[in-house]
């Protein structure tokens, strides 16, 4: 059986865009990457149940850049663009899919801006609402020139949660069948935490966030009736003796909440946790990318795969996990993929 996968990459060495790498589930092996489609950086790729990609661009015209999304139409045999929703300035650094509004939210790093859009019955965007952080800043030197909004998505009873890596906080919003973003509440990380990115366990009404300038995870008790978050403790993703850079990066949980996932750009591996009733978390294992860099990582449907790609050294690798322990073990190494920086699941 082949599980396919869509890469966001960087398009500044090597890369010409969005690749589809393939997953031999038997063998296991990866087996082709394939140039998809044309995007300046494509970094992140949010996928809509129409048939649709929605995908961070950048674009130089006239010697001035602009930034937004480019959205294809996958329902012929090679993707369409559709329509290109550029602005002035930066692009934004996340993007992802509200089906049941039918709205595209994108977090953009660099003008702090956080963006909501109408999606309409042919699948283009109108904007509805922007938001633009303006609270203050820590003390790292990443947040010196202001807030950086880092991740826009919902959370499970279908609000939407911003984290931002320049303002160490994290906030909630309640969002309009119209796409209109209220203010309901945020919660204050250590300085120089660096929010980056989010996941939920709703059963237990946590979440998991990784501080990217931190190397940190933190478990927030999430009180979805109140609408607000609480710090209830923190691990490094990182050995207590690594005195190198380190910027973690992507977080994921398994499916039965058991264990939590974390990429080291710098470290270059992926630690797995373990997750106690509580929500608390207990190292298991660190171990290398076999690359350098790793941005990003994804599991095949059932879980017993997982696919990392490293952007620096334009590779990705294959892991086996075990389920019931969670730990990763090597089975593929030195697959060509350029300048890898997102994994979606086809």
């Amino acid at each position: 059986m082949t599980e396919d996968f869509y890469i966001g990459t960087y398009t500044k060495r090597i890369s010409r865009g969005i690749y589809r790498v393939s997953v031999d589930t038997k063998a296991p092996k990866l087996t082709d990457c394939e140039w998809l489609a044309s995007a300046g950086s494509p970094t992140y790729i949010a996928k809509a149940a129409a048939k649709r990609l929605y995908v961070i661009n950048k674009k130089e015209t006239d010697g001035a850049t602009h930034g937004g999304l480019i959205i294809y139409d996958m329902s012929e045999d090679k993707p369409r663009a559709i329509q290109q929703v550029l602005a002035t300035g930066s692009s934004p650094a996340y993007v992802a899919v509200d089906e049941a509004r039918q709205l595209v939210y994108t977090a953009n790093y660099h003008t702090a801006a956080v963006q909501v859009y109408a999606i309409a019955a042919d699948g283009t965007l109108t904007e509805t609402d922007k938001v633009i952080d303006q609270d203050p800043v820590g003390p790292a030197p990443e947040q010196a020139d202001g807030p950086h909004p880092h991740f826009a998505d919902l959370t499970p009873d279908n609000r939407l949660v911003v984290c931002d890596l320049g303002s160490d906080k994290v906030y909630l919003y309640d969002v309009s069948d119209a796409g209109k973003l209220t203010p309901v509440s945020h919660v204050d990380l250590p300085a120089g935490y660096g929010p980056r990115h989010i996941v939920f366990d709703a059963k237990k009404g946590v979440a998991y966030l990784v501080g990217e300038l931190s190397s940190n995870v933190a478990t927030l008790d999430y009180d979805a009736a109140a609408g607000k978050f609480t710090v209830k403790s923190i691990i490094s993703t990182i050995p207590d003796d690594w005195t190198a850079h380190n910027g973690s990066a992507a977080i994921r949980m398994s499916s039965d909440g058991r264990f939590i996932y974390v990429s080291n750009r710098g470290n270059n591996s992926i630690t797995v946790f373990a997750t106690a009733e509580d929500g608390t978390l207990t190292t298991v294992q660190r171990i290398s990318t076999e690359g350098d860099f790793p941005r990003d990582f994804n599991w095949t449907s059932d879980q017993s795969l997982l696919l990392v790609v490293n952007q620096n050294s334009d590779n990705a690798s294959l892991f086996q996990r075990d389920a019931q322990s969670g730990k990763l073990t090597l089975v593929q190494k030195d697959f060509m993929v350029p300048e890898g920086v997102s994994v979606l699941p086809a």
